[in-house]
């Protein structure tokens, strides 16, 4: 019966950086959690922190995302625990830096399974449980949602996914009290630079946050119900530059700057 299912803050990509900093927001604003990542023994970590601040213990979910049918799971895993979301965030991705046609073609559409394919599948499968709890759905993208990516062309694609994607969510489930927003960080230094196999800074120091300023932002921006929150003064302005500038110019300025990150020429 759904109504003994106790509501959790579901959080995907919850063994390093900006999910681990937004597992520890939501707790300290007092939701009971579930954790979702590869990585068990991070998670586990994560789990023993949060716990010894006092909350209930986490549910730890070990799963790879880029696995089709991730929703399943997780229904199965928390209702093994007796819960339901009544937040969903969607922060599992990473990127891959390279010309397209260079870069290994089975984990491009792996980057696609897990930014794309798994957020959206999270995103549906539980508004009934969003609805119930009147809770929401935070989604991770970033500024490369606003821009064509040449040098990290699937990366860039799958975020403009997320940001159209939560848009248009935002609007639908606003009339059944589910709000929808999308956090789009410029940025952080986290563990996905060396995943993705960028050689230097992922970008000027004046755009650069934190994973805490970014999960502070997107937490109070979901619960205050806004549709985009961009983090940081610079990065809005930049956003508002990116609109205005020509997508000529912009895939110019792109393509060169991610092929001195990567090493290679973006072609």
């Amino acid at each position: 019966m759904t109504d003994n299912l106790r509501p959790v803050a579901l959080i995907t990509g919850a063994s390093a950086g900006i999910g681990v900093a937004l597992a520890r927001v939501f707790a300290r604003e007092g939701h009971q959690l579930a954790l979702v990542a590869r990585r068990e023994d991070r998670l586990r970590t994560l789990a023993d922190e949060i716990t010894a601040k006092g909350p209930r213990r986490p549910i730890v979910i070990p799963d790879d995302l880029a696995k089709p049918g991730c929703s399943a799971r997780i229904r199965a895993a928390l209702a093994e625990h007796g819960a339901e979301p009544s937040y969903i965030v969607n922060n599992a991705g990473f990127g891959v830096a390279g010309p397209a046609a260079k870069r290994d073609r089975e984990e491009q559409l792996a980057m696609i399974d897990v930014n794309a394919r798994a957020l959206t599948d999270l995103s549906l499968a539980f508004v009934d449980s969003l609805e119930r709890h009147r809770g929401g759905i935070l989604n991770v993208g970033s500024m490369a949602g606003f821009l064509p990516g040449p040098g990290m062309a699937v990366y860039y694609a799958t975020k403009a996914f997320v940001l159209s994607f939560s848009e248009a969510l935002h609007a639908e489930l606003a009339p059944r009290g589910i709000r929808v927003t999308v956090v789009c960080p410029g940025p952080v230094p986290t563990e996905f630079a060396a995943r993705a196999g960028v050689k230097s800074n992922l970008g000027p120091e004046f755009l650069t946050q934190s994973a805490e300023a970014v999960a502070e932002a997107g937490y109070r921006g979901l619960m205050r119900g806004e549709r985009v929150v961009i983090p940081g003064v610079a990065n809005r302005a930049a956003a508002l530059a990116i609109r205005a500038a020509p997508r000529g110019a912009l895939l110019r300025v792109i393509g060169s700057h991610q092929g001195r990150r990567s090493g290679e020429r973006a072609r």
